[in-house]
């Protein structure tokens, strides 16, 4: 007997058009964060969940600014990066705690970057054991959580420390 795995979830991003434009900018300018699965936002940066994650709880760190590579990025809004990364890291422990968590940057599309002219840090959470057949056999991940549902787990953890940004979103 072969069992059925569905994902609908991910139909939806293999199908959709590029959109033209920014989504980090787009979320940068939100008037409900929520559309956009915004966290938290602070003076240089906003933190908001992967609309296609890797795993559960797969954030992102972006600059308000819209620019795309390290070399771009003012003092301030470097170290709030990592500071927010650092973070991030911390909130997830204490909220769906991880065990360990992928932290990384795609500089260019050659890296991988699916958006490689708007900046962002990725953390994705790990838990041991968190690996099996899926990705192997099938070529599927299973997520065990709604993103909405993560995204209410997450929300009140990093809206302790939001604050509003000190410059125009994506200057």
């Amino acid at each position: 007997m072969v069992n059925q795995l569905w994902a609908p979830w991910r139909m939806e991003y293999i199908l959709a058009s590029k959109q033209a434009g920014c989504f980090l900018c787009d979320a940068a300018h939100a008037q409900i964060d929520r559309d956009h699965l915004v966290l938290q936002r602070r003076q240089h940066t906003f933190t908001l969940l992967n609309r296609y994650p890797y795993t559960n709880g797969h954030c992102m760190v972006v600059p308000y600014r819209h620019v795309s590579d390290l070399s771009d990025l003012t003092d301030a809004e470097q170290l709030e990066l990592m500071q927010i990364t650092r973070d991030c890291v911390t909130i997830l422990r204490q909220t769906m705690g991880i065990h360990g968590a992928n932290v990384g940057i795609n500089l260019g599309e050659a890296a991988g970057a699916g958006l490689a002219e708007h900046l962002h840090i990725h953390i994705v959470p790990r838990w041991r054991g968190d690996t099996n057949f899926m990705p192997v056999m099938a070529d599927t991940r299973v997520m065990p959580q709604s993103l909405l549902d993560t995204y209410d787990q997450l929300l009140p953890a990093f809206q302790l420390d939001s604050r509003p940004p000190a410059e125009p979103p994506c200057a």
